[in-house]
């Protein structure tokens, strides 16, 4: 577990760009059974993190078509919320970060922690628009 005061400015920023953090697995199941699309970012202290997921999520939404709803749990923080989130993104082994987006509660799209290391804010921007075109309003 990571102290309150190291990890407040890493969820602030994703708080800041208008999205939910979910405490709880109760949280998560409501947030995704939502009708819409759900972003849901796995948010980390880690640096790609810092460098390109968390830049990258917020860049893309500046694209022209957005999800409805934008969530964020806390890898090693917010293990409940964390371990809901998982569930629902198998097939896909637990990543952090990790950006995975729904639709009416089902993945449709996922980004796992080797689509984020080594790729700039950008590039994960650009991948999440092309996402958003084909499953978003």
């Amino acid at each position: 577990m990571y102290p309150e005061e190291l990890v407040k400015p890493m969820r602030d920023q994703l708080i800041d760009a208008g999205f939910d953090a979910l405490y709880t697995a109760e949280d998560v199941n409501t947030a995704l059974a939502k009708k819409g699309t759900t972003l849901v970012m796995v948010n980390s202290v880690c640096g790609c993190a810092a460098g390109t997921a968390r830049p990258g999520a917020i860049a893309s939404l500046g694209a022209d078509k957005t999800p409805t709803n934008l969530t964020t749990v806390f890898a090693g923080v917010e293990k409940e919320s964390t371990a809901r989130a998982r569930e629902l993104m198998v097939p896909f082994p637990p990543s952090s970060p990790a950006i995975a987006l729904f639709k009416d509660g089902n993945l449709v799209h996922m980004l796992e922690r080797h689509h984020i290391e080594g790729h700039s804010a950008q590039a994960i921007a650009q991948n999440l628009a092309g996402a958003y075109d084909e499953f978003c309003e």
